[in-house]
């Protein structure tokens, strides 16, 4: 005889019901993988990409270096003392050339090292230029590095903080190599270091050296035109200068053509 056939729903229903108790319920069920990095992840091991990008520490930017004044080579460099915080700087264009350009360098903090302070101003020097072995007579400016401790001139004292010696011996005339006049050129004057006595009058004329080496090597007032020797500046500048080099910061001059400079 003829079996009478089941509904498929009435089927179903027993093989839904096995496969719920295989399976369990779906909050025992094995989370689905996620990728790494996804948004709701917990904690990425000790081993994987990420962790060790979020373990990794951040590497530090080195410190700048402190600033150096540009284009003096080492040199030059290793000639100004450890306790120079001031720096005049005079470069000449050439070895021959009685032109020049000069800057004042300060270094206040040490961190930042040596920063520009007043200049470029324009100037001259020796009317043959730079020499590295000055002699009387030569008309060449000496190069290298000299300390500036002593100041003076024919007018009063405009506020110079190193020691200032107002004298009429300072009173000069005549005129220069084109012509120009000179009066006036010793109105502000910064002696130089070079082959003379620090703590001095300007007009001191003790030569360490010998007389041969020549001296009264100064920065003074400029008379437009080259000097025996001497540096020269706009007058307005010098007074500038007198009220800002200070012996505390023991100020010194780094003066030659570009080329020496940069040795």
């Amino acid at each position: 005889m003829s079996v009478p056939r089941r509904p498929p729903a009435l089927l179903a229903a027993p093989l839904l019901v096995l496969a719920l108790l295989l399976t369990g319920c779906a909050s025992d069920a094995a989370p689905a993988k996620t990728p790494v990095g996804a948004p709701g992840q917990g904690a990425a091991g000790p081993q994987s990409d990420a962790a060790s990008a979020l373990g990794a520490s951040p590497t530090a930017a080195p410190a700048p270096r402190p600033a150096e004044i540009p284009d003096l080579g080492p040199r030059t460099r290793a000639a100004i003392p450890a306790e120079a915080r001031q720096a005049f700087v005079v470069t000449g264009e050439e070895t021959d050339s009685n032109r020049s350009i000069a800057v004042l360098y300060s270094r206040e903090d040490p961190v930042k090292g040596w920063q520009p302070v007043a200049g470029p101003w324009p100037a001259h020097n020796g009317m043959e230029g730079w020499t590295d072995h000055h002699v009387a007579g030569d008309l060449r400016s000496p190069t290298g590095v000299y300390p500036l401790t002593d100041a003076g001139g024919r007018l009063p004292d405009p506020g110079a903080l190193l020691p200032y010696d107002e004298h009429p011996r300072f009173a000069v005339d005549g005129e220069g190599f084109f012509g120009e006049p000179l009066e006036g050129s010793f109105d502000y004057v910064v002696a130089i270091n070079y082959n003379r006595t620090e703590g001095v009058s300007p007009l001191d004329r003790t030569r360490p050296l010998g007389l041969e080496r020549g001296g009264g090597i100064w920065i003074h007032v400029d008379h437009g035109g080259p000097t025996q020797g001497c540096v020269s500046i706009p007058e307005e500048r010098m007074e500038e200068l007198l009220r800002t080099l200070d012996p505390a910061m023991s100020p010194v001059i780094v003066m030659g053509d570009a080329e020496t400079l940069g040795r």
